[in-house]
């Protein structure tokens, strides 16, 4: 029984002892390794805001109700679900968010909801 104490392993209880061990981001990195800001890239992405994040699941919402959004992508298939899912969502952003947004917020999600409502119905309905 005693030879199975030796050889086992060690617990250590770091608890409490993390504000004295060195934070690992402060450790300078190479430029040759790390990558480079999101700001910096070719690419660079607009701006997060509200009007940004309601168009992204605005363009969520039509590529599953079958929008082909650049010509070099294939479409998707529809699923009206996933679809009917994300407009939901919006609804209910434009509830919790009432009051709350500026009017150009206001009119981009107003206007993402008409466009999505309509296009499902359409599809929903057959007559595309």
């Amino acid at each position: 029984m005693a030879d199975n104490q030796e050889s086992g392993f060690v617990i250590r209880d770091k608890r409490g002892q993390s504000k004295e061990e060195p934070e690992p981001l402060k450790e300078p990195v190479s430029s040759a390794t790390a990558a480079p800001p999101a700001s910096h890239s070719s690419h660079e992405a607009p701006s997060l805001s509200f009007s940004t994040f309601i168009l992204s699941l605005g363009t969520s919402a039509l590529m599953l109700m079958g929008e082909q959004l650049s010509p070099e992508n294939p479409a998707l298939p529809v699923n009206l679900p996933q679809a009917k899912e994300i407009i939901d969502i919006l609804r209910i952003l434009e509830e919790k968010t009432k009051s709350n947004l500026t009017e150009e917020e206001t009119s981009v999600l107003h206007d993402m909801l008409y466009t999505l409502q309509m296009k499902y119905v359409e599809l929903a309905s057959g007559s595309s």
